[in-house]
């Protein structure tokens, strides 16, 4: 029995050491070794529908329109769409506002969710690339240019831009220790782009082709399912960090739970509605990325759980106690930091502590959500403080 408690241990310590350290040591290795040049030319721009989704965003929408009208891209160029999911705050009115500078208001009458929302304008857009981006994401003027020249490549199906938190938000310990957990996505997203595809989109900033867009179930979340349909079709996705946009960090930690919660459990959703993305022979390069980056890392609660019960199983073994005992030490200061972070160094580390299980107790829920079938597909930004959101 002890040695099953021991494979038990070291598989999960391991599988840990991988998600968090391995991974990204080994996929800068194999991109710096083994990259696929994006090849891709600056000719003729292509139409751009810009969509933005809305729901209650009467405090952003006017900067982002504003924002949205100074993108470096013609203006026969490009269409503006807000989609509002029923927004009751004000918003459709200003952006009726602004129509007459070329902004189409599109309002669905029932609230049924961001999903529900893009399939309502997609089918009235008239670009031939689709951009999606949120409410309070606000692009450099060059981001949109940035994304769409890859498209001159018949092979790319979906580009993601480079989002940021403002400068604004960088002071709390929410925002900054998501920044630090920003950092190394945007890392892990520029060498999964050079050795494969990138795995999946991001709200705030990312294109695809107009006929690679499929119909969403309100459950859904596009900018993650999207781009594992367009993968499951023979096409690959890029990550381009010239395309740059800033958004607001959650609030709170609370505020961020929830949202990945909502994320992961969706997420999850997606690849039993794309399938095939699973068989490592379709596409081998993106499917290590999938696995390694997402699916373990969704997981790694189950591997803690396992780990930290199987050294408990061996606490006779100085080794296993000592394994025991600097577990129960870190998950202690993750629960200080949940009531107390100074402002200092020891806050600081008191706050990635409990960042690191908050985001991890996430995962653990959004599984269950997921295998449980409890999805929603009603969406609010995170900086609207909706309390029955999860």
């Amino acid at each position: 029995m002890e040695f099953q408690f021991e494979n038990v241990f070291w598989l999960c310590a391991l599988l840990l050491a991988y998600v968090y350290v391995g991974y990204p040591v080994l996929i800068g290795i194999l991109a710096h070794f083994f990259s696929q040049p994006k090849k891709f030319s600056d000719g003729d721009e292509p139409s751009v529908s810009f969509i933005i989704s809305a729901y209650n965003e009467a405090s952003v929408i006017a900067a982002k329109i504003e924002n949205s009208l100074g993108l470096a891209v013609p203006t026969e160029r490009l269409e503006v769409i807000v989609v509002s999911d029923c927004s009751d705050d004000g918003t459709d009115e200003i952006v009726r506002g602004s129509e007459g500078l070329g902004v189409r208001l599109l309002r669905q009458n029932q609230r049924l969710g961001k999903s529900a929302a893009l399939n309502y304008a997609v089918p009235q857009a008239r670009g031939t690339i689709l951009v999606f981006s949120d409410a309070n994401a606000l692009y450099q003027p060059d981001a949109i240019r940035h994304l769409v020249r890859h498209f001159s490549n018949p092979k790319i199906g979906y580009v993601v831009g480079n989002a940021r938190y403002s400068e604004k938000d960088s002071g709390s310990s929410s925002a900054e220790s998501e920044g630090l957990y920003w950092k190394l996505e945007t890392y892990l997203k520029k060498q999964e782009s050079l050795f494969g595809s990138v795995v999946g989109g991001d709200g705030a900033i990312y294109a695809i082709r107009r006929e690679l867009y499929s119909p969403l179930l309100p459950t859904d979340i596009n900018d993650f399912l999207n781009p594992l349909q367009i993968i499951a079709r023979g096409y690959n996705g890029v990550f381009e960090p010239s395309a740059v946009c800033y958004e607001e960090a959650a609030e709170n930690f609370s505020q961020e739970y929830r949202r990945k919660v909502r994320i992961i459990s969706r997420s999850l959703n997606a690849l039993r509605r794309v399938p095939e993305v699973l068989n490592p022979l379709r596409n081998t390069r993106h499917w290590f990325s999938l696995i390694s980056h997402k699916v373990l890392r969704w997981i790694a609660p189950f591997f803690m759980i396992f780990c930290f019960a199987s050294s408990l199983a061996l606490w006779r073994s100085p080794l296993y106690k000592t394994a025991a005992i600097l577990q129960a030490a870190f998950y202690a200061l993750a629960l200080i930091g949940w009531k107390w972070r100074p402002e200092n160094k020891i806050g600081k580390l008191l706050s990635l502590a409990f960042y690191f299980c908050m985001v991890n107790l996430a995962s653990l829920v959004g599984c269950v959500k997921c295998f449980r079938g409890d999805l929603s597909g009603i969406w609010a930004p995170p900086r609207q403080k909706l309390q029955n959101q999860a």
